[in-house]
């Protein structure tokens, strides 16, 4: 994610921020009348969400939206080392190249057990900086190798108090010969703070003077919709409060690789999480890929959103293949169209039915690549694309294709029709106002997704930077405009969504956590989402107002008699607004409201929506907007 602006979509808006300001009409109330004919269709996919694979949150979700709790757990990648582990009791540990538990799965963990040992030795875990234990019931599994008959116990226990949350024990059977896999369930307390870790233990009377190995251990949460290597239900319940009509998945740079052979290989993310080998990331820390290809769409039917699938372009941080030297890797796209769409009679959608999946999935768009206009691919792009294109619509033509940029000079002329092109943006808070007519003159036939966009205050080189209420604010100034145009702006993608608060590359983010208890923090941009993506109409409106936009900003639309009035005030003075809708008597106001700089911090969430009800005079509405307040009417 950069930030970046170009061809004709960098155009400001025709009322610059200093007119808008000067045109504080704080002394003077607004009237908005609202028509109830005309306008123009929005899309049904406006507001959506967008994950990137950072701050141990997003695409492939290890350590957070991805339900399984602990870190490194199957040693892939090339950076973490013994990250995470330590030996419990008279033990000694170490990772094992000469142990694979699969060809995937390529090292394992000894445990080497002295002579005379007595009481129980193993390892412990701790997580993504601690595990969060909550009174659940969590699953847990491992595969183990070595001789050993008798107890298994299981913990979850205080790093640093000692106290026993969970205490659990099974009696396996294994051997010398292969890996067994062994699975189990057990109940757990509440721990008060994130500083714990997972414990296991065997009888070191029956090991002593010998080894035993585990490899990929896994510690899961309850998970959403109760699936078998889901989501966290926690984090995913807060996600789907926010109403997103598609997801755009697997990034972001975490599609492209810091090399070739690093990009995001949907074939590798598929099947038992045992034969995914994961990769290291383009944010320095491995991807386990246990949040695979089938994970994210299982994710999007759950949370009734469109898969927005992304598809590696030639393209990586570390080369760039083209021509004769990408169709190899065409030719693999059209292998996972296969998988997803065919029929069990074909080799890729048999391989789906086995994986657990017998209908096709339903995925409406397909992009070619991410921001090809960047770091070196402008120039190979409009060939790229167009073989790429070429192969998907040949044989889906159903599918809307979706362009990674908004750069004409690296796009193919002429564009094929009905392609939607990609605008990624990164702005201050003025810059983002300033923006607010951006597609008001832009051509109706050329659909336009915003895959990227949020409000960043870096005043400092480095640090991090939470939403706060004038940033916000700005954002839904930019929204309104987006859906004032949302003929032509099909989908747009608050980013990046979700981080954990000991790991952060990037942000703000929509909302975060840490391994504590009750630590999941919606930001003001994390409301404003909510609000605007849960009140939309399927027609924009036609306002007629007394006053021009700025400070005051809105934007109405309506489903069948249900009207939805968006407003913002991005500016230090109070504005009475009166909203007239004819034919309605009564509505709702959600209003987000709080000074210039506030912000939820982690723990510490001030700001969040307050709703009123509201009985319509004949129709008429007052709304009082206080500073850098953003409200959303509805009315029936």
């Amino acid at each position: 994610m950069k930030p970046g602006c170009v061809a004709y979509l960098c155009l400001s808006s025709t009322i610059g921020l200093a007119e808008a300001i000067s045109n504080d009409n704080s002394s003077e109330p607004v009237t908005l009348t609202v028509a109830t004919e005309g306008g123009n269709k929005s899309s049904p996919f406006l507001y959506g969400v967008m994950f990137e694979e950072m701050d141990h949150s997003g695409y492939q979700g290890d350590g957070g939206i991805h339900g399984q709790l602990l870190q490194n757990n199957g040693f892939q990648g090339t950076s973490l080392g013994m990250t995470s582990y330590a030996p419990v009791g008279d033990a000694k540990i170490s990772q094992d190249t000469s142990n694979p538990v699969s060809d995937a799965i390529t090292s394992s963990l000894k445990v080497s057990v002295p002579d005379g040992a007595t009481e129980y030795v193993g390892f412990a875990n701790t997580g993504y900086m601690g595990i969060p234990v909550m009174n659940h019931t969590y699953k847990s599994s491992f595969w183990m190798k070595g001789k050993y008959s008798g107890t298994v116990n299981l913990q979850l226990i205080g790093s640093r108090s000692g106290i026993v949350y969970a205490d659990h024990n099974l009696t396996v059977n294994s051997t010398d010969s292969k890996f067994e896999h062994f699975q189990t369930s057990f109940n757990s307390d509440a721990s008060p703070d994130g500083d714990n870790e997972w414990h296991l233990t065997v009888d070191g009377s029956k090991v002593a003077g010998n080894s035993l190995n585990f490899g990929l251990i896994q510690l899961f949460p309850p998970t959403y919709h109760d699936r078998e290597n889901g989501l966290r239900d926690d984090l995913a319940t807060v996600l789907e409060h926010v109403n997103a009509s598609f997801l755009r998945f697997p990034g972001g740079n975490n599609l492209e690789g810091l090399e070739i052979d690093t990009r995001w290989k949907w074939n590798t993310t598929i099947g038992p999480v045992v034969d995914r080998p994961g990769r290291e990331s383009d944010w320095f820390y491995p991807n386990t890929d246990a949040l695979g290809l089938d994970e994210y769409l299982w994710w999007c039917e759950d949370m009734h959103m469109a898969p927005l699938l992304a598809v590696w372009a030639g393209k990586s941080y570390g080369g760039i293949v083209s021509g004769s030297d990408l169709q190899p890797f065409v030719d693999d796209i059209m292998n996972e169209m296969e998988y997803l769409f065919g029929s069990e009679d074909t080799h890729y959608g048999k391989m789906r039915v086995q994986n657990g999946r017998k209908k096709p999935w339903n995925i409406p768009f397909v992009e070619i690549g991410n921001e090809d206009d960047l770091t070196g691919g402008c120039d190979t792009y409009p060939d790229r694309f167009t073989q790429i294109y070429d192969a998907i619509h040949g044989k889906y033509p159903n599918i809307t294709i979706v362009a990674s940029n908004v750069n004409y000079s690296c796009l193919p002329s002429p564009l094929p029709k009905n392609v939607i092109i990609d605008l990624h943006l990164y702005r201050e808070s003025d810059e983002f106002v300033a923006l607010f007519s951006q597609f008001d003159n832009q051509p109706r036939n050329q659909s336009v997704m915003v895959g990227e966009y949020a409000c960043r205050n870096t005043t400092s080189a480095l640090g991090t930077y939470w939403s706060f209420m004038q940033g916000s604010c700005s954002e839904a100034i930019y929204m309104i405009g987006m859906e004032r145009n949302s003929d032509i702006v099909q989908m747009a993608a608050y980013a990046p969504l979700l981080e954990h608060f000991g790991f952060i590359s990037w942000s703000p983010t929509m909302y975060g956590f840490n391994s504590t208890p009750g630590s999941i923090t919606p930001s003001t941009s994390y409301y404003l989402q909510q609000m605007f993506s849960s009140n939309k109409g399927d027609t924009v409106l036609p306002v007629n107002s007394t006053a021009d936009f700025g400070p005051l900003y809105w934007v109405a639309s309506k489903t069948d008699s249900k009207y939805f009035i968006k407003l913002a005030n991005y500016g230090p003075n109070e504005q009475n607004v009166t909203v007239s809708i004819p034919m309605t008597d009564s509505g709702r106001l959600d209003m987000l409201a709080g000074s210039q700089n506030e912000q939820n911090q982690p723990f510490n969430v001030t700001v969040m929506p307050v709703s009123t009800r509201l009985k319509g005079d004949h129709g008429n509405y007052s709304v009082t907007m206080g500073p850098w307040a953003v409200a959303v009417l509805v009315a029936t």
